[in-house]
């Protein structure tokens, strides 16, 4: 078996296999995408009409065995159970980035890297600007770090007919060390109490999870209780249960090398893609839709309700940072990066593209409400002016990346047609055609 072909230039335009898979993603993440809004739609509006009553009490319904903890309400199960599953699908896609995608060469993977770090400095720093002698109020420092990779795929996906692959390459990059970072912080900073011997115990069955799979076991009446038990010591440790679901993704192999046939070196797809391909329909068909129903269900209390929230400084600090302190936090650091170092941006891309991405990242939904959940559980107020604002802030950032990116679409769509013109000529350029 002949070796595969060398992979291409920095953020080049990639190989059709590559453009398949980012394809592939994209077609699923807009569909999971357009769920997300709807179900926020409806959990926003349910809130807001004679019936939120009727809205609360289902939120606040209690399901689960008391005896192990777990008498949870809905909105609780939402944000704890049903996210871990989105984080595994996350941890899966991480490691597959770090082990056979973008992430395995620092030169490809150096712009988006530092993108995302400056995506997240950015608007910590302005919300911390606004917040700064607000009491506990700081305390949500990471809401607006955060990227929503269904949301901006989504957007992306419908006005990007002529973008170049790199374009969403940059953008998936970004986002998956984005989630990394988003994963770390939940992990650092947002564990109150920390039970070390839950946490403890919960290595062996998570090492018993990574054996299993490691040996290629596929069952669910294996891998699922492992999985579960996993998930359930975590979330009795204090730490965040969705780091449960990160921990099992990147236990998952992503390579399996085929022996005896042909080349030795050669790799086949590892479980990493059969648990995703699997799994991933799920996520993005319900898990993320439902968390957001409850998430966005916030009841604003007509338009002087509505002044006031917007008004507020924990409110204006999300919003801000969401729209200019990730836009600026990506575009600084990845032209510093692309100016004193090696790095270069693909000759396909100019830096108006890279504009677009950077307001996309400020679409910070799913992530953004989990931190702000966690930041100010205690405090009721805050918690509905953190919805407020991740709702405000993302559609702000939606709406100047789309008119961004429409502009930009437009302009490739000319060269490709320009294109399409010269090939029916043989290539002979539109102004030769017309003297001859």
């Amino acid at each position: 078996m002949s070796s595969p072909p060398p992979r291409p230039a920095l953020f080049a335009r990639g190989s059709w296999p590559e453009t398949r898979r980012i394809t592939a993603i994209l077609r699923t993440e807009t569909a999971g995408g357009t769920l997300l809004i709807i179900a926020a739609a409806i959990g926003l509006i349910w809130a807001n009409t004679p019936w939120s009553s009727a809205y609360e009490a289902l939120r606040d319904f209690q399901v689960g065995p008391a005896g192990l903890h777990l008498n949870l309400s809905l909105e609780t199960w939402a944000a704890d159970g049903l996210l871990a599953v989105f984080f595994f699908v996350v941890g899966l896609e991480l490691k597959r980035e770090f082990v056979a995608g973008d992430l395995r060469d620092p030169r490809r993977a150096a712009l988006p890297v530092v993108a995302a770090v400056g995506g997240m400095v950015g608007p910590a720093l302005i919300f911390l600007a606004f917040n700064l002698g607000n009491g506990d109020a700081v305390k949500g420092w990471a809401i607006p770090t955060a990227t929503d990779i269904a949301f901006a795929l989504a957007v992306l996906a419908v006005v990007s007919s002529h973008l170049p692959t790199a374009l969403r390459t940059f953008l998936l990059t970004l986002a998956v060390v984005d989630d990394l970072l988003a994963v770390t912080v939940i992990a650092l900073f947002y564990t109150d109490e920390l039970h070390l011997p839950y946490l403890g115990l919960a290595v062996f069955p998570l090492a018993a999870f990574t054996f299993a799979v490691q040996r290629r076991i596929r069952s669910p009446w294996v891998l699922v209780p492992l999985a579960v038990a996993t998930w359930w010591l975590v979330h009795e440790s204090g730490v965040h249960a969705t780091v449960a679901g990160v921990l099992l993704g990147f236990a998952v192999p992503v390579l399996t090398t085929r022996s005896g046939v042909g080349d030795p070196s050669a790799k086949d797809p590892g479980l990493a893609e059969w648990f995703e391909h699997r799994i991933r329909p799920l996520t993005a068909g319900f898990a993320v839709p439902v968390f957001a129903f409850f998430a966005a269900g916030v009841t604003i209390g007509g338009l002087d309700g509505l002044v006031d929230s917007l008004t507020d400084r924990v409110t204006l600090g999300i919003v801000v940072g969401l729209v200019a302190g990730k836009a600026f936090g990506i575009l600084l650091t990845t032209f510093l990066t692309a100016k004193l170092t090696r790095a270069e941006l693909d000759s396909d891309l100019s830096w108006i593209d890279v504009t677009g991405v950077a307001l996309l990242g400020g679409i910070g939904f799913t992530v953004s409400l989990l931190i702000g959940e966690l930041a100010f559980a205690d405090q009721p107020r805050w918690e509905d002016h953190v919805r407020i604002g991740v709702l405000a802030g993302t559609l702000t950032a939606a709406l100047l990346a789309t008119i961004v990116l429409r502009l930009r679409n437009r302009v490739y769509r000319r060269i490709d047609e320009e294109e399409t013109r010269d090939d029916d000529n043989d290539g002979i350029p539109d102004i030769y055609q017309q003297g001859s």
